[in-house]
């Protein structure tokens, strides 16, 4: 691990959750080869190790503003570069490790989420974003098209006529805007976005975390599936739940009237 990515792990209650921060400051964190490789490695240890939560966000004044272009300046003569590579080496895998990670992801949203760095952050489970933050489709600024799964995203949670407003005009939305469309859970004033965002991690840390996991990949189910082929999702998914301990301590924390301790199995 480089220091171009930050891990802090915190424990809360009877479990623990992770906080990864992209800094490279300087750069509104956008990404450079270092970065890449380094959150691939944040994202394999938070599925592997015994967290039960993932807090994702960026030092400094933005979140993240995606590609880092500063080696790729045309004038230089050298040959294009291929960028299919850049997204199947590095921002295809990011992005699905978040959406696959069997634990919820929370982005806070601190600034500026340009490129691949808003749609980064929409592919978490629940984005909240300071009241200061701006969300910006930029590739059509250089002659791209949204990527990092942009063009998947935001035609799902928006609609395809903003969707395609948002790629063909680069126009920023702000971050009461972005609530309104439905691509930010919660805005924060800019000084209470962390305890916001860390509160909300140490609460799905403490919650019954096997069964956040299949509602997730349910959710995530449901945007390709029929409506029956939903209902037999559902009803597999919820005969994995019900033979599970976060279930049995659920149900009888209720039945004694007492707050459930979940383990997350």
């Amino acid at each position: 691990m480089n220091d171009t990515v930050l891990i802090k792990h915190h424990e809360t209650g009877h479990s623990a959750w992770v906080e990864i921060t992209l800094n490279r400051p300087d750069k509104l964190n956008s990404f450079n080869d270092d970065m890449h490789n380094a959150i691939h490695e944040a994202l394999d240890a938070a599925a592997a190790d015994n967290v039960r939560a993932v807090l994702l966000t960026g030092a400094g004044r933005g979140f993240c503003a995606g590609q880092d272009l500063a080696g790729r300046d045309p004038r230089s003569g050298a040959t294009p570069p291929d960028l299919s590579e850049t997204l199947r080496k590095y921002f295809n895998p990011t992005v699905r490790k978040i959406r696959e990670l069997k634990k919820p992801v929370i982005c806070a949203v601190n600034g500026v989420a340009a490129g691949a760095g808003a749609n980064i952050a929409f592919s978490c489970d629940i984005v909240l974003a300071a009241s200061s933050a701006k969300f910006i489709q930029a590739f059509a600024k250089i002659g791209l098209l949204p990527d990092a799964g942009g063009t998947h995203t935001l035609t799902h949670a928006i609609g395809p006529m903003r969707a395609k407003a948002l790629a063909m005009t680069a126009m920023p939305i702000d971050a009461a805007a972005a609530e309104k469309m439905g691509l930010v859970w919660q805005v924060h004033d800019d000084e209470k976005l962390m305890d916001e965002a860390r509160s909300l991690a140490a609460s799905l840390a403490d919650g019954a975390t096997n069964g956040l996991a299949e509602a997730k990949a349910a959710i995530h189910h449901a945007v390709t599936a029929s409506f029956e082929d939903q209902l037999e999702y559902e009803a597999d998914a919820q005969s994995r739940c019900g033979k599970s301990a976060d279930y049995i301590e659920g149900v009888t924390a209720f039945l004694e009237k007492r707050p459930a301790v979940f383990k997350g199995k």
